[in-house]
């Protein structure tokens, strides 16, 4: 499986009233950690979509096990857990400082053509860089 960590430090403005990071910011830190995942291959969501593909997310999937704090130093990891197809699925987690985890998540996205507004297979650079991690592996 091929994976990225990231590290971020929880801003005033993601908390709530007891200074718990608010439950929809969560869905933002996993498209940060997509995006750098991307980024991590050599691929960005901006030429993606200069080249006619979109990446909406088709599903999100959250389990809160303990709160992120205000100030807190926290590690995202995300994994793309399957070969793409028309669809690409990652797996979450965020761990604080002490090593707890804290939230495990999943996403699946679906690639669009743009031009036709219609799903469309994994852009072939993609899949290219991908299949070695797959190799053998039946999804």
């Amino acid at each position: 499986m091929l994976n990225n960590e990231i590290n971020f430090r929880v801003r005033y403005s993601e908390t709530d009233q007891m200074g718990y990071v608010y439950y929809g910011n969560y869905a933002q830190y996993f498209e940060v950690g997509r995006v750098e995942w991307l980024r991590k291959l050599g691929i960005s969501y901006k030429t993606m979509e200069d080249n006619g593909i979109m990446l909406p997310v088709l599903d999100l999937q959250i389990k809160y096990l303990k709160p992120a704090k205000y100030d807190a130093l926290l590690t995202l990891k995300t994994t793309l857990i399957k070969m793409p197809s028309v669809k690409i699925e990652f797996a979450y987690e965020i761990i604080n400082q002490q090593k707890e985890l804290l939230t495990t998540g999943h996403t699946t996205l679906v690639f669009i053509d743009m031009k036709r507004n219609r799903p469309t297979k994994a852009p072939q650079l993609i899949l290219e860089k991908v299949a070695p991690y797959f190799l053998g592996v039946r999804g």
